[in-house]
């Protein structure tokens, strides 16, 4: 029996970031931060949200950090954490960029972004041990559905 493979929060979230900042998302930060330091990067965590009872739509919340570091300084560049924040919200505002289609790997269905809009404001995480700068986005809600292949 063949296994199908169904879109999640996660990899739906993944996708739509990169929409808005590029190949620069993951579920957890690259080890080497030289491969990120120049554009900083953006972490995510599935935080909550309920799944439709009745129709194929899902609402999860995610967690966002945005994250910057500079290899050469002890001081973290709050400024490009902040503009990656930024860059999210604003995106979430720009209502003719959404409803959109993201590609998720392949093997997956591709999904249908309805809406995405933050909840609470993103707040500056500060005392990072290793310098880094980082926000934190408490919810991204992203409304998506699967689209039927």
């Amino acid at each position: 029996m063949a296994i199908t493979l169904r879109a999640t929060p996660e990899l739906v979230a993944t996708a739509w970031l990169k929409t808005v900042v590029g190949d620069r998302v993951s579920t957890t930060l690259p080890k080497d931060n030289s491969s990120w330091a120049a554009s900083g990067f953006c972490t995510l965590v599935v935080a909550g949200g309920t799944p439709n009872l009745y129709v194929p739509l899902r609402d999860p919340a995610i967690g966002v950090d945005c994250w910057a570091v500079n290899p050469q300084s002890q001081k973290p560049p709050w400024n490009k954490a902040a503009a990656l924040v930024s860059a999210i919200e604003a995106a979430c505002w720009e209502h003719a960029a959404v409803p959109q289609r993201v590609t998720l790997p392949a093997g997956y269905p591709q999904a249908q972004v309805l809406s995405a809009y933050t909840v609470g404001e993103a707040r500056r995480i500060p005392d990072d041990a290793s310098s880094y700068a980082r926000y934190s986005i408490p919810g991204l809600v992203i409304a998506w559905t699967e689209v039927p292949s």
